[in-house]
């Protein structure tokens, strides 16, 4: 049956502890929303389920369930979790638990009490938003989850009346603004520690991006990941980076094959390689955003480990020229790099250990190795060098009717390469640059793959490359004699525009978005992109990477040599001793001016005792001014009375009366009490009487 009234007015007509509930409730599905899409399914369903049958218990004024139907529900909850994390401590069985127990004690909301250990566990569940994302669009959302729990915090203690929300939000927001300095000082000053808590590695398989192996064939479609990987700045001196065609940032590279999949080497660590720069360095800044793997992905060469902060501990090179760090990536990374995009690494001749790089399964791609031993055959190729057969392979590949796709479709074959030279013609870096490889290694030229990013765009606002994992890459390494391990890029032979002129394929946009871009010219929404992501990359510069290094720069720049946590504690405490000395004396500056009233009520109770009376030390002024009347008219009783004395007497009676009413009018202004005073000042008293025998005593109640 449905409500004889409207929504709005219904809600105005329910008592205030329903209406104060309902929009606690609010408040908490607010805060809870950012978990949905890290809570198991179950958590997410008993949440909104429990949060929406308090709602209509409040909305319809139906008593609250029992101890018995609470007790099942904790156990429940309790059951489900242990089920999903095998644990009921730890970072998600416990944010899994908690935000559980959340829910369930809004259904034994009835006391204070209980509103309290809501709002704490309310702060908590809101904190808890950050283990999984950081960004400025969850910090602003957290914001206003604070303002809605101090609201509601506040709202709480007025009991009198029906307040308006409206009023405790004032106060709300008065007191966030009042403890933004504290937080300030606080963020900049207090020493930083390292995160508590990582994240293991997700399967990034069927998503561009960065991956440990890389299995052809085995994806059917590939689904483009706009999200940033990392934002470059160049410090050259024009800010500007090195030819498109440089733009390589190394990851793993993968020489094991198997016919189908790539795998990196399980001892790659064990030698450092060594490079030998052929041209200037660059320099530039790299922020990396949370990958969950220790890979750096540096421009392709880097000679000098990076300096990494203490949480990270030191950078490592394998031989195949990667870095690494010792710990997975679970937060915003910041580093200063110097790299050369000319160089030169490897072994000069041919050595055993390049052996291994020429390996293939026993009967694997038998049209490929066909393929290599009629071009050895060929009269022009037949004694040249592998650069030449490096030089035919490309040729083929930009002659052939090759296709750059992100839809290759999946290959039911162990034979991968031979799939793509001779029926498909099809695929994405990762088909092009493999079954190049395996061409190679039948030619007999030692060859791997090399995955990573390639290429990237600059934000003309902020003047920052971004990299996506869009950009990710896979491309071919060979070795030659006396020029060692050279890049070859062959997709950039198949669609130059991906390699040469940063190009990417685009997916099919979905029906939002092409709803959205009917309305909203594509180039308005790239230029809001742009923007935003100009505003996002401050956020992770400022705040999110504000590390401990960063601390000990701002104490040096004030002029303290060899800063350490204690120099920041100690300009903590002194901050707080001065802050402390400012609000003593904010507070003896507003308490002055607040008795300013009492203190002109002060001196006008001993002028007014000086005609006789005895004034209690707390008469109310119009109390005050009944008794002054009173005691001048039985004074005249018995004389003729005094017209210059009575004008007197009703003036200081008036005086009074305004008195009170600037002391309780919601529009009186500081300026009334100024003229008053002045007029106090002005008054003529009378001479003074002789006191009478038994003068009356003012009552005080």
């Amino acid at each position: 049956m449905s409500s004889p009234f409207p929504s709005t007015e219904r809600l105005a007509l329910l008592p205030r502890d329903a209406r104060d509930t309902l929009f606690l409730l609010a408040v908490i599905a607010w805060i809870l929303m950012p978990q949905a899409s890290q809570q198991p399914w179950w958590s997410t369903l008993l949440t909104a389920s429990l949060l929406l049958w308090r709602a209509l218990l409040a909305w319809h004024g139906k008593p609250l369930p029992g101890r018995w139907v609470l007790g099942a529900l904790l156990a429940l909850a309790v059951t489900a979790t242990w089920l999903t994390h095998r644990s009921l401590v730890g970072r998600d069985a416990g944010v899994t638990l908690m935000v559980a127990l959340l829910a369930l004690k809004t259904l034994e909301l009835r006391a204070r009490r209980d509103a309290m250990v809501v709002f704490f566990l309310g702060f908590f569940a809101l904190l808890s938003n950050f283990f999984y994302s950081q960004s400025l669009l969850m910090a602003l959302a957290m914001v206003l989850g604070l303002l809605g729990l101090l609201t509601a915090l506040v709202n709480a203690h007025m009991t009198a009346g029906r307040p308006p929300l409206s009023q405790a939000l004032r106060t709300a927001t008065q007191l966030t603004l009042w403890g933004t300095p504290v937080m300030v000082v606080l963020f900049v000053l207090f020493p930083r520690m390292a995160p508590l808590w990582g994240v293991p590695a997700d399967d990034l398989a069927g998503r561009t991006g960065l991956s440990q192996s890389m299995q052809v064939g085995s994806i059917a479609s590939l689904a483009m990941d706009e999200s940033v990987a990392m934002r470059l700045l160049f410090l050259t001196p024009e800010g500007a980076p090195p030819p498109s065609s440089s733009l390589y940032f190394r990851g793993p590279v993968l020489s094991l094959f198997d016919g189908r999949e790539w795998r990196a080497e399980p001892q790659a660590l064990l030698t450092r390689a060594r490079i030998e720069p052929l041209g200037d360095p660059i320099r530039y800044q790299m922020s990396m955003e949370p990958s969950k793997r220790p890979w750096l992905p540096l421009l392709d060469a880097t000679s000098e480990a990076p300096e990494l902060p203490e949480s990270r501990g030191r950078a490592h090179v394998t031989q195949q020229l990667q870095w690494q760090a010792s710990r997975p990536i679970t937060d915003l990374l910041r580093i200063e790099v110097q790299s050369h995009v000319d160089f030169r690494y490897g072994p000069q001749s041919f050595s055993p250990e390049l052996r291994r790089y020429l390996e293939l399964p026993s009967g694997s791609n038998p049209r490929t190795r066909e393929l290599a031993r009629q071009m050895q055959a060929e009269p022009e190729l037949a004694q040249a060098s592998p650069q030449a057969w490096v030089d035919a392979a490309l040729t083929r590949l930009r002659s052939g009717d090759y296709a750059y796709t992100l839809e290759p479709g999946v290959v039911d074959s162990e034979h991968t390469a031979d799939d793509f030279w001779f029926d498909s013609k099809q695929g994405f870096c990762e088909h092009i640059a493999s079954a190049f490889a395996v061409l190679m290694r039948s030619l007999g030229v030692p060859a791997r793959i090399v995955t990573g990013y390639q290429g990237g765009e600059r934000n003309y606002v902020d003047g920052y490359w971004t990299v996506r994992n869009s950009d990710a890459h896979a491309w071919a390494e060979v070795w030659l004699e006396n020029r060692g391990w050279v890049r070859v890029d062959p997709t950039g032979a198949v669609s130059p525009a991906r390699v040469g002129q940063l190009q990417r394929l685009a997916v099919p946009r979905g029906a939002l978005a092409g709803a959205v871009g009917n309305f909203v010219p594509r180039g308005t929404l790239e230029k809001l992109r742009t923007y935003w992501e100009a505003v996002n990359n401050h956020w992770n510069q400022w705040v999110l990477n504000y590390t401990q290094s960063r601390q000990l720069d701002l104490l040096a720049s004030l002029g303290l040599e060899s800063p350490s946590w204690l120099d920041m504690l100690r300009m903590l405490g002194l901050l707080a001793a001065l802050s402390a000395l400012g609000w003593l004396g904010w507070l003896a500056k507003t308490r002055e001016k607040r008795d300013a009233w009492t203190r002109l009520m002060d001196q006008a109770r001993k002028r007014l005792a000086q005609s006789g009376m005895a004034l209690g030390p707390s008469l109310a002024p119009r109390a005050l001014a009944a008794l002054f009347e009173a005691h001048y008219r039985d004074r005249s009783h018995d004389s003729a009375p005094d017209p210059q004395n009575a004008v007197l007497v009703q003036a200081i009676v008036d005086w009074l009366l305004r008195m009170e009413r600037l002391r309780y009018a919601p529009s009186s202004q500081p300026e009334d009490l100024a003229r008053l005073r002045r007029e106090w000042r002005a008054l003529r008293w009378p001479v003074r009487l002789p006191p009478q025998t038994d003068p009356p005593i003012a009552s005080t109640t």
